[in-house]
């Protein structure tokens, strides 16, 4: 297997699985989201027109466990008593790292598509795979969705999968770097990215400017009989193209058949999560416990900028002190997600 050199976006406090090479790297500084960046330029090189003086806001997703040097009890209890803490946190669900939520994000597609779904969503709304201006931040993109895919195959025992990348340079790329890949490799462009024995098809980082060619395999893809289709932190909705009727019917009659398996989004002072088959949550700081979340809400749908603040506004009545970074967070968040806001109506 290639070794994976995956970036550490909360710390790595739970060591990393010793079944990986994947080697973790120093902490992040998280950045607020953009639905903004086009990442197909024709080439192998995904370009960003981001501005690095953009807002920046530090999300933490470090879930460190206090150990004591001298432990008091025998060391069988105190254990027992560490696994029912971790059981009862309401952040318990969430993944310690970047690696650790890829493949968790891997094991909720499998779940999805054992249990007979079709049209699957993974997004990982975090600033490594959202800013990609920086040195290597590609290549990152690209080793992460290396391990999606094979985590993938491993969860679903499936020997046929096929991995669409954005453009014919990137796919033949890592074809030529990844010779050991047991999936198969092909592009948006190409004149048959599916062949008929492939049983599992992966979009990588599918873009708005490649939508026909998306719209026209996905429904390849639902004849009989219909193959799942996942698509890996799509990016199809941007505000370059404008919030018009093109957008919205592309939300309602196209992404709406999807089902967002996964959702990992961090904000200035919480975050959103879904893991299927679990329902959507909403976290915000713990104040006691740095670097811990709480449960703000949990339900069906995925929140929209409004009810996120709603929530932390009922969040910041509860607390007995006056404004904090609740209220700056829920403001932030929803003038970031205006635009989200109206092409959802």
């Amino acid at each position: 297997m290639a070794t994976s050199s995956v970036p550490r976006i909360w710390g790595c406090l739970r060591p990393p699985s010793p079944t990986t090479n994947t080697k973790i790297s120093a902490p992040f500084t998280a950045a607020p989201l953009s639905f903004s960046p086009s990442i197909l330029c024709g080439s192998n090189r995904i370009q960003l027109d981001i501005s690095r003086a953009s807002l920046r806001t530090h999300a933490k997703f470090e879930k460190f466990h206090c150990e004591d040097e001298t432990p008091q009890e025998p060391v069988e209890l105190q254990q027992d008593e560490d696994e029912v803490e971790v059981e009862d946190e309401d952040d318990s669900c969430l993944p310690s790292d970047l690696e650790g939520a890829v493949r968790q994000s891997s094991q909720a597609s499998a779940m999805f598509v054992s249990s007979g779904g079709t049209r699957a969503i993974v997004e990982l709304l975090i600033p490594q795979l959202q800013f990609l201006d920086e040195e290597g931040a590609q290549a990152e993109l690209w080793e992460l969705s290396r391990v999606f895919l094979d985590s993938l195959i491993e969860e679903t025992g499936c020997q046929k999968v096929k991995a669409i990348f954005p453009d014919a340079g990137a796919a033949a790329l890592l074809k030529y770097r990844w010779k050991d890949a047991v999936f198969g490799f092909s592009s948006l462009s190409d004149r048959k990215p599916v062949e008929s024995e492939d049983e599992i098809v992966v979009m990588v980082v599918p873009d708005y400017q490649m939508l026909g060619y998306v719209e026209k395999i996905a429904a390849n893809l639902s004849d009989d009989p219909p193959r799942p289709l996942i698509m890996w932190n799509p990016r199809l909705v941007s505000e370059d193209v404008g919030v018009g009727f093109n957008v919205r019917k592309l939300r309602r009659y196209f992404l709406s058949t999807f089902t967002t398996v996964y959702s990992m989004r961090p904000l200035p002072s919480g975050a959103v999560f879904r893991c299927y088959p679990g329902s959507w949550k909403v976290f915000y700081d713990d104040k006691e416990r740095p670097n811990r979340y709480l449960l703000a809400k949990e339900q069906i749908s995925r929140p929209d900028a409004e009810e996120l603040e709603i929530i932390f506004g009922d969040v910041e009545e509860k607390s007995e002190k006056g404004p904090s970074l609740l209220s700056r967070a829920a403001g932030i968040f929803s003038s970031m997600n205006r635009f989200m806001r109206v092409i959802s109506k």
